[in-house]
């Protein structure tokens, strides 16, 4: 027989879980005090609000019993990023530095599912604190806000297997521990060492400090947040690489980048999603590189000026080629040049990267690798058993054969993802937004990508977009970000019967 639903526990859950977010939104204050600016009292009312949030969270589920079901584990994870965000935006909303409820939503749930859309014309007429807690909100939701709690719950009496599996992204996750909790300390431990390690070498680049800090939380999240209303476009070429490099480690399955650092390399070059990951990022480099490369060449003439100028002009085919598509394909969404101003076939190319995502277990978004890998053996499996329709041929990954349940979820998701992005693209036309540009925005909110088509390109706003379709957009940031299953879930008699 099926258990009640244990509500109670839900809302012990959230109570601490608010808790854990008032801790981050008081760094953010801290900010605030340390550069004394205006926005200190918005970021003080804010803080205690989340902590009454919590406090009342957690004496709501007073004595609820600590184990989490499948059920409640779905109801969770799908409720934490709502609610994180509804608690999230009240520093730009009391603070007055986003002046509409629609838009500090957008621009709260934006950062939490690491999309990058932003509603800003001017981000540098942000405050510090602002900016910090924008940077801060996209790496919380980089590796999960559930995986970070997950490693936190136990102090709270609470258990967090059924969280975790719920939120980590793939078709299938890795214990790098018998215990949850230290697997969730041990991706956490490297999500904040690539974190320093990029702000070093950012501030080594002539970065500030404080832009170097937000712009490491937003590339290890692939978020694409920047400090800068231009994007990277302003920043030189050594920022260009040090960010190009931590987007593709950032969209590699961090579980193999803990084995790499363990001294275990041969995980890393063994997995097959981590070779097609990065196969596929080198092909679409070295393809942006050479359209680059021919096309602004002819165009300004570059070939009869000499050496040192055709060195320097494959130099930066080279370096917007390999950013631009780690951007893509990791779903960060940082531009070191507008993709939109690119001949047609280059920018198509940049739209079709956009949609792949990175690695399963990563930061990135997009439909995944290791999904991409399964359902291209599936159809060539197919072919197999049209000329032996007896034969017995399993899908195999990493020289495993896989269960059919996997590859029917893969199938399924598959389905669902371009129903999304289909019933997406039919809700922002009836809005009034073109085709062309509904049908990018359409992946970049699925994705998590952020950047879009036409007027909502990299370097450009979501300011005048549509009410109605900035609610819409944010619903499928999340479905997007919980990969789809998570949300559905929700509305399904499955979920809620007894």
């Amino acid at each position: 027989m099926t258990r009640a639903f244990n509500k109670k526990l839900v809302f012990r859950t959230m109570g601490a879980l608010l808790l854990i977010e008032s801790v981050f939104m008081a760094v953010a204050t801290v900010v605030s005090f340390l550069y004394d600016e205006a926005d200190q009292m918005a970021f003080i009312v804010s803080t205690i609000l989340t902590v009454v949030g919590g406090l009342a969270g957690l004496l709501t589920g007073h004595r609820a019993p600590s184990d989490v079901g499948e059920r409640e584990g779905y109801v969770i994870v799908a409720m934490v990023w709502v609610v994180f965000s509804l608690f999230g935006l009240l520093p730009y909303y009391l603070s007055g530095q986003i002046h509409t409820y629609t838009d500090a939503w957008f621009e709260t749930m934006s950062g939490f599912t690491t999309t990058g859309a932003t509603i800003l014309t001017n981000v540098e007429g942000l405050t510090h604190a602002a900016l910090f807690w924008r940077a801060m909100t996209q790496w919380l939701g980089g590796l999960g806000i559930i995986v970070l709690c997950v490693a936190l719950l136990p102090m709270f009496g609470l258990g967090g297997m059924q969280l975790y599996a719920a939120e980590v992204t793939g078709v299938n996750y890795e214990k790098l521990s018998p215990r949850i909790a230290d697997t969730a300390k041990l991706l956490w431990g490297v999500y904040i060492l690539l974190t320093g390690v990029e702000a070093l070498l950012l501030k080594l680049c002539g970065m500030s400090l404080f832009d170097a800090i937000c712009h490491s939380f937003t590339t290890i999240a692939t978020g694409g947040f920047s400090t800068m209303g231009s994007s990277l476009t302003t920043y030189g070429r050594a920022v260009h690489y040090v960010v190009a490099v931590f987007m593709m480690l950032s969209g590699i399955n961090f579980a193999l980048l803990i084995h790499f650092l363990q001294g275990k390399p041969q995980r890393l070059f063994k997995d097959e999603e981590a070779r097609w990951y990065l196969l596929a990022g080198g092909i679409f480099t070295l393809v942006l590189t050479i359209g680059l490369a021919l096309y602004y060449g002819f165009e300004q003439g570059v070939w009869s000026e000499g050496l040192m100028p055709v060195l320097n002009h494959l130099e930066w085919s080279f370096r917007n080629g390999f950013f631009m598509a780690f951007s893509a394909i990791t779903s960060t969404g940082f531009a070191s040049s507008d993709y939109t101003l690119w001949p047609n076939l280059l920018w198509v190319l940049f739209f079709f990267i956009m949609i792949t995502g990175g690695s399963s277990g990563s930061t990135a978004g997009g439909i995944k690798w290791v999904r991409i890998l399964i359902f291209v053996k599936s159809g060539f499996s197919e072919f197999q058993r049209r000329i032996h329709p007896n034969a017995i041929i399993p899908i195999k990954l990493n020289n495993r054969p896989l269960p059919h349940e996997t590859i029917n979820n893969v199938m399924a998701f598959m389905l669902f993802y371009v129903l999304i992005i289909s019933l997406t693209v039919l809700v922002f036309s009836a809005c009034g937004v073109n085709f062309e540009e509904s049908i990018g925005t359409a992946v970049a909110a699925i994705g998590n990508v952020g950047t879009s088509l036409g007027q909502y390109g990299p370097c450009a706003s979501y300011s005048s977009f549509p009410l109605f379709g900035k609610w819409w957009m944010t619903l499928v940031m999340l479905t997007g970000r919980l990969e789809i299953f998570t949300i559905l879930l929700l509305f399904t008699k499955v979920l809620w019967k007894k």
